[in-house]
């Protein structure tokens, strides 16, 4: 199914066994690339040479320090690719974590990790500006 053809569906079809097929497959597609991209990123991190000019030390831990930064976020993304798959598995995936309400195709095909529909995520931002601003 491409994703012309699952906006297209009726909007009663929504969350039916084809589209969590459709997702299912987005979201193993997406870690696998993940999954590729942490394996460079290491792969870089194990080939970094040491050097005995201080200057070149700095940049090399700069720069190990950004790739163990980059690491640390694609391994929250993972963790919310994993999340999202169980969801499927479970019946639960599409559906907003806070209102039961659908959140809705075009935003899942934008982030499909995501838990909350459009509406909730504003709700949720609010508060943590109100939080910060308090």
């Amino acid at each position: 199914m491409t994703e012309a053809e699952l906006l297209a569906q009726p909007a009663n079809a929504y969350m039916n066994a084809e589209q969590q097929a459709f997702f299912r497959d987005l979201l193993l597609r997406q870690r696998e690339a993940l999954q590729a991209r942490i394996a460079d990123e290491f792969d870089a991190l194990r080939e970094q040479e040491p050097s005995s000019d201080p200057a070149d030390i700095g940049c090399a831990e700069e720069r190990c320090h950004w790739q163990l930064r980059v690491l640390e976020r694609e391994k929250k993304l993972l963790d919310k690719i994993d999340a999202a798959l169980d969801a499927i598995a479970r019946g639960e995936y599409g559906w907003c974590a806070e209102t039961g309400e659908p959140i809705g195709l075009p935003r899942l095909l934008l982030r499909p990790t995501t838990t909350l529909s459009i509406e909730a995520k504003e709700r949720q931002e609010q508060r943590e500006k109100h939080q910060r601003n308090a």
